[in-house]
């Protein structure tokens, strides 16, 4: 039989979308936060993204050749990976350490379970995680305009004030795509006029998050400390781009919204009461670790179908 049938029961959903299209639009909404990144951090951000693009793609191939399986690059999906990994890590990380994070996520994490639609954690902010632990000092050594220091978090983290206005365009020190808001809400609007993402993850886990900060940040409801928490990190970049990951984040409508309130919780726990000022990255991942439980409760029950009474 030919292999362009699929033979399967009704109800069939036809659809225009592929893998590829909608890796396609994601890499389209990420463009405007990857421009400004290079922009604001000079041509050493740009050689890191080709980098980590090119390792991420040439490893998928590799991999697929030395266990002769039919290559998959051209669904785009290991093009995502390498500029979403690229986007979370800082312009001055030794090119070496960017190389072995991206094989780190498209092998270990990506194709040792499967393949795409198989991973159990976003492959990206996998190999963040994986840098983080083994190279904290170059990863969290952030420069900016030839200055070395802190993060605007880390000095929230420390009761310093920071220019939430910087925050909001850009201008201040950080991973390569993660500063500028404006960028990333531009690429985020893209997803959801293009149909590719909604709102429920993003708006559930935002929501979760402001109000973990004003009840336990220590500052009441002070605006431009909320302000700076939203602006500051990876928070809006892991909400509209990596916690809404199709493979690793629930299917069903209640499983979302649970996800996304779980994903504010650990978010604001690792900032607040954690050692390190940021938390995105750890947050997603072990929420990716709980959606086979989440959407397992969260089952829309079929229309008609009772629930059982136990007779004793």
């Amino acid at each position: 039989m030919s292999d362009l049938y699929n033979v399967s029961s009704s109800s069939h959903i036809r659809a225009k979308d592929t893998s590829s299209r909608i890796m396609l639009y994601v890499i389209i909404a990420l463009l405007p936060a990857a421009v400004f990144g290079v922009i604001n951090f000079g041509i050493r951000a740009l050689v890191l993204i080709l980098i980590c693009i090119a390792t991420c793609v040439a490893s998928e191939w590799i991999f697929e050749k030395l266990i002769h399986k039919k290559s998959t690059i051209n669904d785009f999906s290991a093009v995502v990976t390498g500029l979403l990994l690229a986007l979370n890590l800082p312009h001055t990380l030794p090119v070496w350490q960017a190389v072995l994070g991206s094989v780190f996520a498209i092998v270990i994490v990506k194709m040792m379970f499967g393949g795409l639609g198989q991973n159990f954690m976003n492959p990206a902010l996998g190999a963040r995680c994986f840098l983080l632990v083994s190279f904290a000092g170059t990863m969290t050594s952030y420069t900016y305009d030839g200055v070395t220091g802190a993060t605007p978090l880390a000095l929230l983290k420390n009761n310093e004030s920071v220019d939430t206005m910087k925050m909001l365009l850009g201008t201040t020190a950080g991973t390569i795509g993660e500063t500028s808001v404006i960028a990333i809400l531009v690429g985020a609007v893209i997803l959801i006029m293009l149909g590719v993402i909604d709102l429920k993850i993003p708006a559930s886990y935002i929501l979760s998050f402001a109000v973990f900060i004003l009840l336990f940040g220590g500052h009441g409801f002070d605006a431009n400390y909320l302000t700076a928490h939203l602006c500051g990190g990876g928070l809006m970049l892991g909400a509209f781009f990596m916690a809404t990951d199709y493979v690793t984040s629930p299917i069903t409508p209640m499983g979302k919204i649970v996800f996304g309130i779980l994903l504010g919780v650990l978010t604001g726990l690792f900032r607040i009461f954690g050692a390190n000022a940021e938390g995105v990255s750890f947050a997603i991942i072990l929420s990716n670790l709980l959606v086979p439980i989440i959407e397992k409760f969260t089952i829309p029950r079929a229309f008609g179908q009772k629930k059982e009474v136990k007779h004793e």
